[in-house]
């Protein structure tokens, strides 16, 4: 089991066939996750692609999250959190926090995704859209978002079947200033595991 820090961020490189269950070891864990194709990273996971194929904005188990080129490349075949995860909020960064009234650094997903390809080697082309497994954010009336603390309990899971070979990347959500995190705003490690 690989640990991912609080308010940092972790990859590993994935054969196609693997499946990867990401653990919510506290329960009110945000986990960040991207993918990209590991033959070429302008190839990757898109939410805005993944939303189309499923025809929802929640991916629920036995649906498969594509790529900007269409491609399958994930697929969630396990949900013990209570399935509700969030598509549709772009990876944060330092002007998300400049926004939220922060003036010095705050740790943040797009960091994260760079600093946790780098231990392998690689660079990101962009930052795409995360699947932000976890978190939670209702559509109220069909059209205004709001953002809640996480449904999941602790040690609960999801896992992902990958479609072809690729590089998986997290972030263990550092927002501490909304209650992304739980209502005690505290971010906290998570965990993977890649299974054959």
């Amino acid at each position: 089991m690989i640990e991912i820090p609080a308010r940092q961020g972790k990859a590993a490189r994935v054969s196609e066939g693997q499946t990867v269950r990401v653990i919510n070891t506290r329960g009110q864990q945000v986990v960040d996750t991207w993918a990209f194709n590991a033959d070429d990273l302008r190839e990757f996971m898109s939410m805005e692609h993944s939303r189309v194929a499923i025809g929802q904005i929640i991916p629920g188990i036995g649906d498969t999250l594509v790529t900007n080129k269409r491609r399958p490349i994930l697929t969630l075949v396990e949900d013990t959190s209570g399935g509700i995860h969030d598509t549709l909020f772009a990876a944060c960064d330092r002007w998300r926090y400049e926004t939220l009234g922060c003036t010095e650094y705050h740790e943040n997903y797009t960091d994260n995704l760079a600093a946790g390809l780098a231990a392998l080697g690689l660079t990101p082309p962009e930052t795409p859209s995360p699947l932000n497994l976890f978190m939670n954010i209702p559509v109220i009336d069909g059209n205004r978002v709001e953002m809640r603390p996480p449904v999941s309990t602790p040690g609960s899971y999801v896992a992902l079947r990958a479609e072809m070979d690729c590089v998986i990347a997290f972030s263990a959500c550092p927002q501490d200033l909304l209650p992304i995190n739980g209502l005690a705003m505290r971010p906290t490690e998570a965990h993977f595991e890649v299974l054959d």
